[in-house]
């Protein structure tokens, strides 16, 4: 029978770690890939039976890859400590594990906004892989590579996105500032046609492309704060360019 293993990375997730531990019971091994958190995140997940790894955050791949490292499943599950395996879920996870065709499957996230799933939101990223040669590359929006085919599961998993307006912004801007280092690091420039097109697109993407309309004022609201993640990476980028940071 194929064992699973769950990867949880984390950092100050006391009030949301013990519910994700809790949805993936199931799971043959739980290890937890603490940044030395200091609210009892790592203290909760030992209580609960996890293995627990210390390790200095640097970025989010090398994270992750270090966890992948000690794992024994057969097979892999990330998630994040806001995110929850609804019953549903769980049972097609098992199956595929035992049965599936693929190597590797993408799990479906709506987004969770002004209280409310936004069905229209959906991210589609690969979380569940064999264990064989894998590792994630990219220092933010890190990609999981490994051998073999992608299929999609079924059913959502639970995600709750954003904690609130100020949570959502601030995430954005912290998020702009890690992607405009890494971005002037590599010597990729920005310009003001940047500044105007990209947020534009974005928004333009999230609102009609991909139906966020469809959601209503969630839906507008999450798409033009988006599209301020945009402006404001390159809006850094200029600015770090330019020497003012």
């Amino acid at each position: 029978m194929s064992r699973l293993t769950v990867i949880i990375p984390t950092y100050n997730e006391i009030d949301y770690i013990e519910d994700a531990i809790k949805s993936i019971e199931f799971a043959d091994e739980i290890i937890v890939i603490d940044s030395f958190s200091s609210d009892g995140t790592k203290e909760k997940a030992i209580e609960l039976g996890c293995i627990v790894l210390d390790r200095k955050f640097d970025n989010f791949s090398s994270q992750k890859n270090h966890a992948i490292a000690k794992a024994t499943g057969d097979w892999v599950l990330f998630i994040d400590a806001d995110e929850r395996v609804s019953q549903k879920l769980k049972i097609e996870i098992l199956s595929v594990i035992k049965n599936g065709k693929h190597q590797g499957y993408k799990l479906q996230f709506p987004h969770f906004y002004m209280n409310r799933f936004l069905y229209h939101k959906v991210d589609k990223v690969v979380r569940l892989v064999k264990n064989d040669s894998i590792s994630f590359s990219g220092d933010v929006h890190e990609k999981l590579l490994f051998k073999g085919t992608v299929g999609t599961l079924k059913n959502f998993m639970i995600h709750y996105t954003y904690k609130g307006l100020f949570h959502l912004i601030q995430k954005k801007d912290s998020y702009a500032w890690f992607q405009a280092n890494t971005s002037f690091k590599k010597g990729k420039k920005a310009t003001y046609f940047h500044l105007i097109f990209k947020p534009f697109y974005r928004f333009f993407s999230s609102y009609i492309l991909k139906r966020g309309f469809m959601d209503g004022v969630p839906g507008l609201a999450l798409a033009s704060i988006n599209a301020y993640g945009v402006f404001s990476r390159y809006a850094k980028i200029i600015l770090i360019e330019k020497g003012l940071k």
